[in-house]
């Protein structure tokens, strides 16, 4: 989701540069259109990736995965 993000804002920035360039309104809105999208898409993933403060972390769970990781030779 942070690459969709980044290319937002390029293609957002592409359509600052046009807007700028040529005077249209119409890039200008594209421009913020975009934007919006990018905005969006960022804050679904911030939200999305969050982890819930009610759920507490087992500390050694992941000592045991690595002690069984360690223990298979494939």
């Amino acid at each position: 989701m942070l690459v969709l993000t980044l290319v937002l804002a390029a293609i957002g920035f592409g359509l600052l540069v046009a807007a700028l360039a040529t005077g249209s309104v119409l890039w200008a809105w594209g421009c913020i259109l975009i934007c919006m999208i990018g905005a969006a898409t960022l804050l679904v993933s911030a939200l999305a990736s969050r982890k819930p403060e009610n759920d507490p972390v087992r500390p050694g769970r992941h000592h045991a995965q690595r002690a069984e990781w360690r223990g298979r030779r494939d």
